[in-house]
């Protein structure tokens, strides 16, 4: 028998089932985000204009830590909607079992290794003498609790897979509430500078955990944690990577090119070009996380449609979820184009940061209109099951297209060719993601007419 969440997967109105799954994920990853902003405000505010630059060079380590989180979460949560359509509850409560123990392995694995070798990590990505400090000040912390954080991640985006949108809104908001919390206690009651601000994340993400994981050891819990299944399972865990591999790949890519681009700022602009660019990402991801949350809405109710042969709900998911992502970013770029100042003055008071942020948000965010529809169609067919496709695009973005930016427009362009070389790659990405996208409709579009014809024939 149906539950009523099924039910409405394939009944609902559009648009209020897609509120319903996305607002809840939308406040969820923007309560993050400005998590994010606003401990950084206190790390700009309260230690310098230094320490936002150290902790714009500890971006590409932190991007390789969640695309761990990605890697399980996200491709566990995409197979669980998928079988939860095709009525399969069994295989949702082994993916459950293997994402825990796979997690756990990876993060051990990877957090060792970042460890041991965390000081010459650094000098590559770009840290000098000076950042160097808050760098690894920072991430010495925050590394030893990310195992919470990978698994707050994952178990999050498999109870809103589930059917539990709302619950995995308070899980993010637990994390952040009590980090926005903590973080102005141990920085400024305790005194502890930086490391104060990686203690009240590690202290609040463990939280967050202790929540989710709550969740799925209930009996009421549509799928539940069994200790049965905490096992690995060769080819559920290839069924997991291979869709997580899109969003794994894309992270790791965003890690790559902000080496590369933290490299390229020092020798055209110094440190504090460094701290521009951390400034500049955080404006960005400010509204891509309303996107993300967006996506993490429609996820359960494509992959739950496309696993029940509901086709013509699934296109009517996308073209939604595609017009509501173009709203975003052009509010997006808007504001960055007329109101830099804004973004800039939040997080420090030095006049050359300023001066520097501020064109460079100007010129990032001119093709920012266009990013919302190739995330939302990234994340469309890794929801589908798709992982070829949803990988390319994911690495079209940061990897195939931005890199070759960084590397010659700052050859004649100079530092703006760096914030130059953003926008090209948005362009790029966008035609692509629209070729693919076209394409995908086309065979949608086939597959349910020959859904109605069997019908018919019947």
């Amino acid at each position: 028998m149906q539950t009523k969440k099924e039910i409405d997967f394939q009944t609902k109105k559009i648009s209020k089932i897609v509120w319903e799954y996305a607002l809840p994920g939308i406040i969820g990853t923007v309560v993050t985000a400005l998590y994010n902003v606003i401990g950084r405000i206190f790390i700009g505010q309260g230690v310098g204009a230094l320490a936002i630059s150290g902790l714009a060079i500890t971006f590409p380590v932190m991007n390789l830590t969640s695309s761990l989180g990605m890697l399980v979460g996200s491709g566990a949560a995409a197979r669980i909607s998928i079988s939860l359509g095709k009525r399969d509850k069994l295989t949702s409560e082994k993916i459950l079992g293997n994402s825990l123990l796979l997690t756990v392995i990876l993060n051990a694995v990877f957090i060792t290794l970042i460890l041991v070798f965390l000081e010459p990590i650094l000098r590559a990505f770009g840290a000098s003498d000076l950042t160097l400090p808050y760098a690894y000040d920072y991430l010495k912390i925050v590394l030893l609790g990310n195992v919470f954080v990978s698994l707050t991640y994952n178990f999050n985006a498999m109870m809103r897979a589930s059917g539990y949108p709302k619950k995995a809104m308070i899980t993010m908001m637990i994390g952040a509430v009590f980090s926005l919390i903590l973080t102005p206690i141990f920085l400024y009651g305790f005194n502890m500078g930086i490391e104060g601000v990686a203690w009240a994340t590690v202290i609040s993400m463990f939280l967050g955990m202790i929540f989710v994981m709550h969740h799925f050891l209930q009996r009421n819990s549509l799928i539940r944690l069994k200790s049965k299944y905490i096992k690995l399972n060769k080819k559920i865990i290839l069924s997991i990577i291979s869709i997580g591999m899109s969003p794994f790949s894309m992270q790791v890519a965003a890690s790559g090119v902000a080496v590369l681009m933290n490299t390229t700022l020092i020798r055209y602009g110094g440190d504090l070009a460094v701290g521009a660019y951390g400034i500049i990402n955080t404006v960005l991801m400010m509204f891509l996380m309303i996107i993300m949350g967006l996506n993490q809405g429609t996820q359960p109710i494509i992959g739950y449609n496309y696993g029940a042969g509901n086709f013509k709900r699934v296109r009517e998911t996308l073209f939604y979820s595609l017009k509501v992502a173009t709203i975003i970013t052009v509010t997006g770029a808007l504001v960055g184009v007329f109101f830099p100042s804004i973004f800039a003055t939040a997080f420090t008071t030095d006049i050359e940061l300023l001066g520097i942020t501020e064109r460079g948000v100007r010129i990032a965010v001119s093709a920012m209109p266009l990013v919302g529809f190739q995330i939302v169609s990234s994340s469309f067919f890794q929801s589908i099951g798709f992982a070829a496709k949803s990988l390319i695009q994911s690495l079209s973005r940061q990897l195939i297209f931005l890199i070759p930016g960084i590397i010659i427009l700052p050859r004649y362009f100079g530092l703006d060719g760096l914030w130059i070389a953003m926008p090209v790659s948005d362009v790029f990405a966008f035609i692509l993601s629209l070729f693919l996208l076209t394409y995908q409709l086309r065979q949608l579009k086939q597959m349910e007419n020959s859904e109605i014809s069997s019908v018919k024939k019947l």
